[in-house]
């Protein structure tokens, strides 16, 4: 019989034998537990974007002092921006809707006219998330370079990406190098400073600027147990996030130069980023800046638990790099071929009446499919020891599932 076709009956069993396994799943999916009927806990790790702000935080926000921002007559934005100018360790900060905002401000204020370039990780939130912004918006190009693993790139391929050829006409001009700190899509990894130094000393060689999209920095920080500034010492400017694991509800800080936020300010006024009486708000991020950090190697310590909890399963369904889950976020692989990671979040989110038999009762957990046949599981404060027990319990129980399902195939 010729390989061909011995390929093609191997891949029609292959689809057979997933098939129906998934209309096995699909059944006990139908026979899930109405949560009127049975205790059920949801353990949400599909992003520390989902975190709630706790007492503490909504008192502030209740009694914050305001004014007009655009203004500049906010007293808690004012102190706000301060607090964060300090920690960043540069000249001023900004307060800024969101983060893809802040990204994009960051863009438009290193490159100032339509056509010039940045260097960017081809898997970098500000190039893959953050829907072209810098070229939809600000006319300004992207020129990508592989990322890593670990989050970092190869700086010879870096160096050969740079322009050399302005002022001629065909070219665009290269204007500034951005970095993700922790990085998100390799698993929230955390950018080694021996890397930032070679950077830097690139980036100075040529005249250009370095950006840090620093989303969860302040995880990058608490997992090196050094102050933000240390690792913003290589950095022109950065954007930090209030509403990932700090637990602010709204907002992120831009740092940079006096005259950089100076400008920054303007291209904030254009995105319609402008928030008048925000003080509201930024009382949320005083309080995330100064009470919510040190609790994030709480998160780091559950979810390194929850990646060795990966690697005890009888049978060996994933694999995930233990040594790599540096802070809060763990992306693990699905080895089998016939299990795809959609099919795998949907069974740890339903709750079936036999699992709230074996656990004493149902456990929801909610995860997202990632790159690469693999699962996205994020921690945050919304997240206890407990919920990662639980979490490892749901995943244990429905490997075992799995297993006895597939053995009768």
């Amino acid at each position: 019989m010729s390989s061909v076709i011995l390929r093609c009956i191997g891949r029609q069993a292959r689809h057979i034998k997933q098939s129906t396994w998934k209309r096995r799943y699909r059944v006990s999916l139908e026979g899930s537990v109405p949560p009127s009927s049975v205790s059920v806990r949801t353990v949400d790790l599909r992003s520390d974007t989902v975190t709630q702000p706790g007492p503490a935080m909504r008192r502030a926000m209740a009694e914050a002092e305001v004014g007009d921002d655009v203004y500049g007559e906010d007293p808690s934005v004012n102190k706000l921006q301060e607090l964060a100018a300090h920690l960043f360790g540069m000249e001023a900060s900004l307060f800024v809707p969101s983060g893809t905002m802040s990204n994009l401000i960051s863009v438009m204020t290193h490159c100032q006219q339509r056509g010039e370039e940045i260097i960017v990780g081809d898997r970098a939130h500000l190039h893959v998330y953050e829907q072209g912004g810098s070229a939809q918006c600000a006319g300004v190009h992207a020129r990508t370079v592989r990322n890593n693993p670990d989050g970092t790139f190869n700086l010879d391929e870096v160096e050969s990406k740079i322009r050399h050829d302005f002022p001629d006409s065909h070219y665009p001009r290269t204007r500034l190098i951005c970095v993700e700190n922790t990085h998100n899509i390799t698993g929230g990894r955390v950018l080694p400073h021996s890397f930032l130094k070679e950077l830097r000393a690139l980036a100075d060689r040529y005249g250009l600027a370095v950006h840090m999209d620093g989303a969860r920095l302040m995880n990058a920080a608490v997992a090196m147990r050094v102050q933000p500034s240390e690792i913003l010492q290589y950095a022109d400017s950065v954007s930090m996030c209030l509403s990932k694991g700090l637990g602010a509800p709204v907002g992120s800080l831009l740092g940079g130069t006096k005259p950089f936020v100076e400008r920054a300010v303007r291209a904030r006024k254009v995105l319609g980023g402008g928030m008048r009486q925000a003080g509201i708000l930024a009382a949320a991020g005083i309080v995330a800046i100064t009470d919510m950090v040190d609790r994030l190697q709480d998160d780091h310590r559950n979810a390194k638990a929850f990646a060795q909890a990966l690697l005890q399963t009888k049978e060996p369904l994933y694999w995930v790099d233990v040594e790599a889950v540096e802070t809060n976020i763990v992306v693990f692989k699905i080895l089998d071929p016939h299990v795809d990671p959609d099919e795998f979040c949907r069974r740890m989110k339903g709750v079936t009446v036999e699992e709230a038999e074996v656990m004493g009762q149902g456990v929801r957990v909610l995860m997202q499919p990632h790159y690469d046949n693999s699962v996205r599981a994020v921690w945050h404060l919304n997240v206890s020891e407990e919920d990662t027990r639980l979490a490892i319990h749901k995943m244990a129980y429905v490997t075992e599932r799995f297993n006895q399902e597939t053995s009768r195939l």
